[in-house]
């Protein structure tokens, strides 16, 4: 017994440092505080205040229970280990090695320590260098997001796109809900390389394309990051489809600029003009807070707009379809042959590597 009792105080002190690093008394008393709030009388007056604090407390809850769990499973092992019963042994031993397991995979939540990391996601994709097959490229890598949320259990939606004349997506914007979404995926953001045989030519040549893929983290309370309406510029037209087909016969798209970044959103997805609004609103907010992130910016108003372009040099992946298949990404310098499964969606390895990179 003495051996399975000092394996389950190493258990409860590792797990005591973990809850420390992602200063669990600090989150339990912020739910708490959601959970009180959300039993007042006028909850429901402010529906749509009511609604972000909603889902905050499931994200927060979700997010804790695990972790909570665990405690008390350890708290109940070294109760019992105290207790001295040798018939137990057995039993112990096996529940601490399933504490173990589980301890094995929450930890991993550790590597998530960024402002945002606990934050859904907002992906903008953008067509570089190359044309028809950038477009198409475009397309493609907004289906390799959208398939690595499915098998993730995220929910993804599409939130606008701008279609190409011949192929593919000139842009798209989508976002994704789920556990820790931005921390997962903020590694992705950045200039992605694609090399092949054009499908878009009559020769069959070898073609190289870029596309832009900006990872937001999505900012649903207004109060995360403010916004002067002094600053802003909303504009409002009449929403058109692929080959000027028109969507809509109302002026129900909108497009925002923040004036002192530059930052330009347009959203005509819905046909509700409010909702077009509130959509715009919510993808400028996660830019401006991206934006803080990397440019190490307490203000708003000292943020400087983004320059980066999709092109060459500027890369952080590389996908080469031919004369040989293989992913490898610039900064980790992970590779996989496999090119097709990472299309598909299989991504997590690039993923932990980057954290594993950036976490050391």
């Amino acid at each position: 017994m003495q051996q399975l009792e000092q394996a389950t105080d190493q258990l409860i002190r590792e797990l005591s440092a973990a809850f420390a690093k992602l200063q669990v008394a600090t989150l339990q008393a912020e739910l708490g505080g959601l959970q009180t709030a959300m039993q007042a009388a006028d909850f429901w007056q402010d529906a749509k205040q009511a609604q972000v604090t909603v889902q905050k407390e499931a994200a927060l809850r979700t997010r804790l229970t695990p972790w909570l769990d665990l405690q008390r499973n350890l708290a109940d092992i070294k109760e019992l280990i105290t207790a001295g019963d040798s018939s137990l042994e057995a039993e112990l031993a096996q529940q601490l090695e399933t504490a173990q397991k589980q301890f094995s995979v929450l930890k991993h939540e550790l590597l998530f320590n960024g402002t945002y990391d606990d934050h859904d996601v907002i992906l903008r994709l953008h067509a570089g260098v190359g044309g028809t097959d950038a477009q198409d490229w475009t397309e493609m890598l907004l289906r390799m997001y959208v398939r690595w949320a499915e098998a993730h259990a995220m929910k993804s939606e599409l939130l606008e796109q701008s279609v190409g004349e011949e192929a593919g997506l000139k842009s798209a914007t989508l976002s994704i809900n789920g556990p820790y979404a931005y921390g997962k995926l903020r590694g992705e953001h950045g200039v992605h390389r694609l090399v092949r045989l054009s499908p878009f030519n009559a020769d069959n040549l070898r073609q190289t394309s870029f596309a832009l893929v900006e990872v937001l983290p999505q900012i649903n309370a207004p109060d995360e990051v403010q916004l002067d309406e002094k600053d802003l510029k909303i504009d409002v037209f009449r929403a058109g489809g692929h080959g000027g087909q028109s969507v809509n016969t109302t002026d129900s798209a909108v497009r925002v600029t923040h004036l002192s970044t530059g930052i330009t959103v347009s959203i005509q997805n819905e046909r509700s003009q409010l909702q077009n609004k509130e959509t715009a609103l919510k993808v400028l907010r996660s830019k401006l807070a991206q934006l803080q992130l990397e440019q190490h910016k307490e203000q708003i108003e000292e943020l400087k707009g983004p320059t980066k372009s999709a092109e060459w040099g500027s890369q952080i992946r590389n996908y080469v379809l031919h004369p040989y298949t293989m992913v490898k990404d610039n900064r980790t310098k992970h590779e996989e042959r496999d090119a097709q499964a990472v299309l598909d969606g299989k991504i997590d390895n690039f993923i932990e590597a980057f954290l594993e990179k950036n976490s050391a």
